[in-house]
């Protein structure tokens, strides 16, 4: 028999709250962050991780600076507009780029297209 319900269950119902702010934030409060749907990234909900954010540096004996993981914070709660505003102007000089490479594979393909055409 399937379960007809809208509702999963139990732990994946519950929403965390966010984490209050803290002096010394820690990789658990990020990820608190990123389930309880404040930075955007997915609808709240609980998100039990195979290891959890910050095992990994851990295990390499360096553990997440405290600095670090609240630059991460403020990073990922930002509204929307400032993280797309900040990353429009990340490119700097280097928005040629794109324009540059669609121009070279237009010009080619006009290039092959006039020699096939020329040798007919």
């Amino acid at each position: 028999m399937a379960l007809r319900s809208e509702t999963p269950p139990p732990p994946a119902d519950r929403v965390p709250d966010a984490p209050a702010a803290s002096a010394r934030p820690t990789s658990a409060q990020l990820k608190a962050e990123i389930d309880s749907g404040r930075t955007g990234d997915k609808m709240p909900a609980h998100d039990p991780g195979l290891s959890p954010l910050g095992t990994d540096d851990e295990a390499a004996g360096s553990p997440a600076d405290a600095s670090r993981v609240a630059l991460a914070r403020d990073e990922e709660t930002r509204p929307r507009r400032q993280r797309a505003a900040r990353m429009a102007t990340g490119h700097g000089a280097n928005r040629w780029v794109m324009p540059a490479y669609y121009g070279l594979v237009v010009a080619a393909a006009v290039a092959v297209g006039l020699i096939v055409w020329l040798l007919r």
